[in-house]
């Protein structure tokens, strides 16, 4: 296999690895979402509401919650095998997200905690763009249906890790097809009617 894009592949692997909270914690807010919302019902004067109705306090806490978990896992169980597993296989991947790899349960934590609740804030404010263009709850506006969970996580974490460029372009390329398949798939099996 060519050396480039075996790196390709390791810095994708990585890239869903390090996302995880973030992805995670935006599929439970949608998943275990319902409830009362995060806006209260409230509209703003252009008589359209603040978020929706798709954006609940259940939800929300939830998703955080599932985000500071699953890092909280990867920095106590994971952090030092993802380590040695990116050296073995590219010492060069390995060394430049080495400041983005979790080993230790507070950092995880944290970190989680940023993945996760940066993706709930991401896409709150996704519904809020939504909103303002009147666009209506389900209803898409691409490349921020896709990419605006991603984007609010990787600003909350880059408060905790100094992100690499490089990493960067990957995970809004991955994240973006992922969601993508991801919509196909559901759209394919019934359980969802629009298909973006």
């Amino acid at each position: 296999m060519d050396p480039s894009v075996f790196s390709v592949l390791i810095l994708s692997a990585y890239a869903i690895y390090f996302m995880l909270p973030a992805y995670l914690a935006n599929a439970s807010a949608l998943t275990f979402g319902g409830g009362t919302p995060l806006d209260m019902g409230r509209s703003l004067k252009d008589g359209f509401r603040f978020l929706g109705d798709g954006v609940t306090w259940k939800g929300t806490i939830i998703g955080i919650l599932i985000g500071a978990v699953i890092g909280l896992i990867q920095g106590t169980f994971t952090g030092d095998l993802i380590t040695n597993l990116l050296m073995v296989g590219d010492p060069a991947i390995g060394l430049m997200v080495q400041g983005t790899i979790t080993t230790n349960t507070l950092h995880g934590l944290l970190l989680g905690l940023a993945l996760g609740g940066g993706a709930i804030i991401g896409d709150a404010c996704g519904s809020f763009i939504k909103r303002r263009f009147k666009v209506e709850r389900g209803r898409p506006i691409p490349i921020v249906d896709q990419l605006d969970f991603v984007v609010g996580a990787l600003i909350l974490s880059s408060l905790i890790v100094v992100i690499p460029l490089y990493l960067i372009i990957v995970i809004l390329i991955i994240s973006l097809f992922m969601h993508l398949g991801a919509n196909t798939i559901a759209y394919l099996l019934g359980m969802k009617n629009v298909w973006y």
